[in-house]
């Protein structure tokens, strides 16, 4: 596994490891058409310790990449293992081939060079570095341990240059709901079970976790107001969403199949879409969303890979009966099979007061996104379909997540129905929608027995008043 000097490369799967994780012989069959190798194995270790604690978001299993600054230095790619965080590019000079040219590409300040190498590096990468760090490679610590960073003193950085921001609306349980309170007759538009709805957003404001949010200004007309007035936002909403980055370009004026459409893809993060519901309101007819969307866009610093939730592919979602197949374009029968990922999105919120308590965050809602009515392959061959180009490092949001049920709604719009209903908080505080310094923390994971669990880390926003 290791010679003198340097991980020996390695450009081939070692072989398919085969969870031993209870299930029905389905379950083990769907997991077998996904490529597994080495670096799934749960009974692997690390010899940082910390990675190896239950609950851990990032054992040697999962190891995201990033953008950090270490204490001295400027900002680089790293990979999150237990509380620290490892420099790739100094990697470079302990590995072979492809997956030392691109430990050498995560100097730059963004992840977007490294990706540019395509998947066979991104995954020649990641299995090195596992080896590097796991318990059989323990006589390497003293010459790996320089190169570590406490996460605590880590100043964590946006982890993509984003040349564009695509958000979908992919969740039909969050659209039947939000369209309830406006068509309550007809909750669904048309197209909904037809097309794979979706607006341009503004890369521009796509901001990493921890940066503050300004509560946004814009018109506003209440329903009983002759004319709208300009004010700061009165109904500022989250959307619990996930975010999925592209890591392979396309051309422009050619699709790209469905069956396909999960090679794009390099990760994916938490990511909020903050939302100022009655800006939105006003100005959504005819042309869709504008300001009450694009003034900020919070993702999580750690990209988790593809690779790394390989375990957790799923069926895609069950359309019920009598629902329209989707278009032959859509339709590919291993994206049905395996197309969904079980991971489980949470929502908090932490309001002053609560601090002031010493009070946790208080969690809102719990939502799979296993339930997504449109697979991500899906997302990416309807974008693609009339011939628009991908480029590496563009972001397409999920839409928000939300499950059949109240306890698994992604967004204080159904929550709190339009505020009608606010929500009661542990410190005697009620919310209908998002006050000046609340924050808004999400999480999210992947838990399957028999596997190792695969955590996001967290989306965090503070919310500032209105400049």
């Amino acid at each position: 596994m290791v010679v003198p000097a340097k991980v020996e490369a390695h450009n081939h799967l070692h072989g398919v490891w085969v969870p031993a994780c209870a299930g029905t012989a389905q379950a083990v069959k769907r997991i077998l058409m996904i490529d597994l190798n080495e670096t799934h194995d749960p009974k692997r270790a690390s010899w940082i310790d910390s990675a190896n604690a239950p609950g851990c978001d990032f054992p040697i299993q999962n190891l995201p990449f990033g953008i950090f600054r270490p204490p001295v230095g400027e900002p680089r790619g790293g990979v999150a293992i237990g509380d620290r965080v490892l420099d790739v590019a100094a990697m470079a000079d302990f590995l072979n081939g492809l997956s030392a040219r691109a430990a050498a590409d995560c100097k730059a300040p963004h992840l977007n060079r490294m990706m540019e190498l395509g998947p066979h590096a991104w995954s020649a990468l990641r299995r090195d570095l596992s080896r590097l760090l796991s318990t059989e490679s323990s006589d390497w610590r003293h010459r790996i341990e320089p190169h570590l960073t406490p996460m605590a003193d880590a100043e964590l950085f946006r982890p993509i240059d984003v040349p564009n921001f695509t958000d979908f609306y992919a969740s039909v349980f969050h659209a039947t709901n939000a369209g309830r309170m406006f068509r309550p007759d007809n909750p669904l538009m048309p197209n909904y079970k037809y097309v794979p709805v979706a607006y341009h957003s503004r890369a521009s404001s796509v901001r990493v976790s921890g940066t503050p949010v300004v509560r946004p200004k814009g018109q506003i007309k209440p329903g009983d107001a002759p004319a709208p007035f300009y004010a700061p936002c009165r109904a500022l909403d989250y959307e619990l969403e996930l975010g999925i980055v592209v890591g392979v370009r396309s051309e422009l004026g050619t699709p790209v199949p469905v069956g396909s459409a999960g090679n794009s893809i390099f990760g994916f993060c938490l990511l909020n879409d903050w939302s100022a519901r009655d800006i939105q309101a006003w100005e959504y007819q005819p042309l869709g969303p504008f300001l009450g969307k694009n003034f900020a866009t919070t993702i999580s610093p750690w990209i988790v890979t593809s690779e790394a939730l390989a375990p957790y592919h799923t069926q895609a979602y069950r359309r019920p009966e009598g629902d329209p197949a989707p278009l032959p374009y859509l339709t590919d029968s291993a994206d049905q099979e395996r197309g969904g990922i079980a991971i489980e999105l949470s929502a908090y919120i932490l309001t002053a007061k609560m601090r002031e308590q010493g009070l946790e965050p208080f969690r809102l809602s719990h939502s799979p996104f296993a339930t997504i009515y449109w697979t991500v392959a899906q997302m990416i061959a309807h974008h693609t379909s009339n011939g628009c180009n991908l480029e590496i490092g563009d972001l397409l949001g999920s839409g928000t997540v939300s499950g059949p049920d109240k306890s698994g709604w992604g967004s204080l719009l159904e929550l709190s129905a339009r505020g009608r209903e606010p929500i009661e908080l542990p410190s005697g505080e009620t919310r209908g929608f998002i006050e000046d310094g609340d924050e808004i923390v999400f999480r999210g994971r992947c838990e399957r027995e028999g596997l190792a669990r695969i955590g996001f880390g967290e989306c965090r926003g503070v919310v500032l008043p209105a400049n």
